[in-house]
């Protein structure tokens, strides 16, 4: 498993944001992982990524604990956080080239040209990132994310505020990338996890209330719509 996560909790004095959870997440599949505002989506996201620390419990990243072995957890992930913080000074290949020095990268110049090819950033490329649209600068927060070609994607609200078209760009890039890699991607568009995703849990109040494949949760549930179903769970 390219996630492995145990009995993970964060607390904040009595409040429970992530109450003792425990998944998978396998190569090659896409895992959605829903939940209401508050549930515990980011608080569980910050800490697979080891920006935050939890209150008990452990997660392992490619066999590596992001506790005891935190900088080679950290190799394997490449992390899109929510509302895509990049230096807004700074100009597209500039950046990428300095994300790319810090994980020590070779031959970085032919890789920030390859990463600005993928994620569809050429027409930009020579702008600085305060220029862009919101559309623009998610894609540059995308390839920050992968140009270090990481094994585990986790992605919060990669499509937040994009508009149709770049929704669909943005979609099709994750579905590519996850043929290849593990990819977790935090979002409550219905539509996405439909259109992209294999597996998907559903988090309300800290805790899992479903965890199964997209096939299997609606098998489970009569073949009702995924709106309905994560309504039903989450009320």
């Amino acid at each position: 498993m390219s996630i492995s996560v145990r009995n993970l909790s964060k607390h904040y004095d009595k409040q429970r944001a992530v109450d003792s959870i425990s998944f998978e997440a396998k190569p090659g599949r896409i895992l959605g992982f829903l939940g209401p505002n508050g549930a515990g989506k980011s608080t569980t996201m910050r800490m697979l990524t080891g920006y935050l620390e939890p209150t008990s419990g452990d997660a392992e990243i490619s066999g590596k604990n992001i506790l005891t072995s935190a900088i080679e957890a950290k190799k394997q992930i490449g992390y899109l956080p929510e509302n895509t913080p990049v230096y807004t000074e700074m100009y597209v290949k500039e950046f990428l080239r300095f994300i790319g020095q810090t994980y020590q990268l070779k031959n970085l110049p032919a890789r920030v040209d390859e990463v600005i090819k993928m994620v569809g950033l050429t027409p930009e490329q020579h702008k600085k990132i305060g220029m862009l649209s919101k559309g623009y600068r998610q894609r540059v927060g995308l390839a920050q994310a992968i140009i270090h070609n990481p094994a585990v994607l986790i992605l919060d609200e990669p499509t937040s505020g994009l508009d149709p078209n770049q929704l669909v760009d943005i979609r099709a890039l994750i579905k590519e990338l996850g043929k290849n890699k593990t990819v977790v991607i935090s979002t409550h568009i219905m539509q996405e996890v439909e259109a992209i995703c294999d597996d998907v849990i559903i988090i309300n109040k800290g805790k899992i209330v479903a965890n199964d494949t997209l096939t299997g949760i609606k098998q489970t549930h009569s073949q009702h719509s995924l709106e309905e179903i994560f309504r039903t769970l989450t009320a």
